[in-house]
């Protein structure tokens, strides 16, 4: 298949080319920079130069392909306050997509997130998010206009991601964590720590994606999850090992001044199952868990580190 691909060279979209490529795909990824479409091309892929925002290149790229992955999703205002505009982007991209693709049992497989789908129970793949208006929410109502477009011909799946996808090069919230702890000189956790998250490694997650656009079912809900739950105060303990700091409990009500922006999120208790999407695309995580990954190191090197 020609496959368009958003995102395709950032993190899991790195790991996802090369992915599609050994299967026998053709990759078209959307690139923002110079840099971008360079890496794409080294890596053996078609760059096109664009953003979420040029609709009509995406609707034109989309059309002219076999099928459509959507990595892409502003994350730098995301998480620099204006989390409401990302996600409203985003849809405005879905929207795009869903006309170029609408009766063509073409393939798109949306990436979206685990977080608050469910509270202090396992979530699975039936579980459909609360929309309440918030910008969180707004995220989780493109996902479900996209599984709305199997009603439209379309073969849609949307893949929920872990909210840690870890791996070598991770600059997401196991970084975050471990750069909190270094400016803090404290492995910090909330509470007792017994929080879980679910987990992915990246690696796994590509694979994932991979097996969606080949085969996942229209309308399908799948689990990027490779661990179930990893507690927050097992990861602390790690990176206050590796950075010799104590790992601490960090009060509810402390949690701001301490980690920050992390504090939206590091005290909460998030498990989640991905048995359905195991059963449904025979996908086998095979790649380090989170912990194993935390001992390799990677994520406590600096820049002098590696010179």
């Amino acid at each position: 298949m020609r496959i368009f691909v958003t995102g395709a060279s950032g993190w899991i979209g790195s790991a996802l080319v090369p992915e599609l490529i050994d299967a026998g795909h053709q990759v078209v990824g959307l690139a923002r920079s110079e840099a971008s479409s360079a890496a794409l091309v080294a890596a053996g892929a078609e760059p096109v130069r664009g953003t979420v925002d040029d609709l009509d290149l995406l609707r034109d790229t989309a059309a002219a392909s076999d099928g459509v992955i959507h990595l892409a999703f502003k994350h730098d205002i995301a998480f620099s306050g204006d989390f409401k505009g990302a996600a409203e982007a985003d849809r405005r991209a879905v929207d795009a997509f869903g006309a170029a693709l609408a009766g063509s049992d073409r393939p798109f497989v949306l990436a979206s997130g685990l977080v608050g789908l469910a509270s202090g129970r396992t979530a699975t793949e039936q579980d459909k998010p609360t929309v309440d208006g918030s910008p969180l929410s707004i995220r989780a109502t493109t996902a479900q206009e996209v599984l709305s477009f199997a009603g439209r011909g379309v073969r849609s799946s949307v893949v929920r991601l872990s909210p840690t996808c870890h791996g070598d090069g991770d600059n997401g919230f196991m970084a975050a964590l471990v750069a909190t702890a270094r400016a803090k000189s404290a492995s910090g956790y909330v509470g007792d720590g017994a929080n879980r998250w679910p987990a992915v490694h990246r690696l796994d997650a590509a694979h994932l994606f991979r097996l969606a656009v080949e085969r996942a079912p229209a309308g399908s809900v799948l689990h990027g999850v490779a661990e179930e739950g990893v507690a927050i105060r097992d990861v602390a303990e790690v990176i206050g090992r590796h950075l010799d700091v104590p790992a601490v409990s960090v009060a509810p009500e402390d949690a701001a001044e301490h980690f920050g922006w992390l504090a939206a999120f590091v005290g909460h208790d998030f498990p989640a199952s991905s048995t359905l999407t195991r059963e449904l695309l025979d996908w086998k995580p095979t790649h380090p868990g989170l912990l194993e990954d935390l001992e390799k190191g990677h994520y406590f090197q600096t820049p002098a580190d590696v010179e």
